[in-house]
């Protein structure tokens, strides 16, 4: 006999009415409704004041709205979507059956599904919710053997979730929540129909959670096919440049494009850089280049292996590394902490 169903295992709540609140009035994490182990968390890492992302979204996710987020890297949608779930997930818990998450998050790219494990080991550090990351390009045997041991939460890849799903590792009765993070990338990548499979295996009776940066009418089309009557939540203009960032331009001739970036980067305050190429070939060629004039740098691409990658981010997250040359595989979903200046080679 397979594991009862959700809905008499860990009874869910429903589609409760969320609480009113003034945004203007939520001033402090402890504002929001939230649980004292996950306070605990955010004290410890020295936050104190929720983005408007945060301030406006979980508020309604713990009232059990669906919700359309608009909203780019770096706005904080992670901990908006995350700790919501992290709380629901708590209430009266119970070790997850073996393949049978509550909680399913997609993303288009691993380095992107990685950082936001690494938010939710964070996050919920205090509470006994456990989380698995699942990404193509590696044995999926570690993997398999997590599911195997019960997560209430996987965070995915379309592709590697899907094969697992269809070899019967993950079965997806109990989901309560599925979230769909950079929604208008994972169209543009081509996984609108593995995405459109998964969903297709998913409880009616779900909260949905969907993001995107932008809202082209395929992303609008799909949100509308997947969303119950959704609260919206806009926090940035769209296509609008992040005003803080001054912008500049440098018209030079190919044949010089090397010497004057090397001369950029003479300055101090140049210190932790990311430039961007518009080929494999051309990232590792200007990173060796970089190497060769003595400025640490390290290249990130498709053809590099996960681990090779990891390494590179790593390296330049802490500092080792000075400069990251990256093709748009780093372009979106990657939050990176102080980045001092980007620089678009091509």
């Amino acid at each position: 006999m397979g594991a009862p169903h959700w809905r008499q295992r860990r009874p869910f709540n429903g589609r409760r009415i969320p609480v009113e609140r003034d945004i203007m009035t939520i001033t402090e994490f402890s504002d929001l409704g939230l649980s004292e182990p996950l306070l605990r968390a955010i004290r410890s890492e020295n936050y104190e004041t929720p983005t408007p992302i945060q301030a406006q979204a979980i508020p309604q996710l713990l009232g059990g709205r669906d919700l359309l987020g608009i909203a780019q890297t770096g706005t904080g949608k992670t901990a908006a979507f995350g700790l919501p779930i992290l709380q629901e997930l708590s209430e009266n818990w119970e070790k997850p059956s073996p393949g049978r998450p509550l909680c399913v998050i997609l993303a288009p790219k691993r380095e992107l599904a990685i950082q936001i494990g690494e938010s939710f080991k964070f996050m919920g550090r205090y509470t006994m919710v456990r989380h698995t990351v699942i990404f193509g390009g590696v044995s999926q045997n570690p993997q398999v053997a997590a599911l195997r041991r019960g997560r209430d939460i996987v965070v995915a890849t379309p592709g590697r979730f899907l094969d697992l799903m269809n070899q019967g590792q993950l079965k997806l009765h109990d989901i309560r929540q599925f979230v769909l993070d950079e929604a208008d990338r994972m169209l543009d990548m081509g996984f609108i129909h593995d995405v459109r499979k998964i969903v297709a295996a998913l409880p009616d009776e779900r909260q949905t959670l969907f993001f995107s940066a932008t809202m082209p009418k395929s992303v609008v089309g799909f949100a509308d096919s997947i969303l119950n009557n959704p609260v919206r939540v806009e926090v940035t203009p769209r296509a609008t440049p992040v005003e803080r960032i001054s912008q500049n331009v440098h018209f030079v001739e190919t044949s010089e494009k090397k010497e004057l970036l090397i001369n950029i980067l003479s300055d101090a305050d140049m210190d932790k850089v990311i430039v961007f190429t518009r080929t494999k070939h051309r990232a590792n060629r200007v990173s060796e280049q970089l190497v060769k004039a003595g400025i640490p740098a390290e290249a990130i691409h498709g053809n590099k292996s996960q681990g090779a990658r990891q390494r590179a981010l790593q390296r330049f997250t802490q500092g080792s590394v000075r400069v990251l040359v990256a093709t748009d595989i780093a372009a979106r979903g990657i939050d990176i902490n102080d980045v001092s200046h980007v620089v678009n080679y091509e």
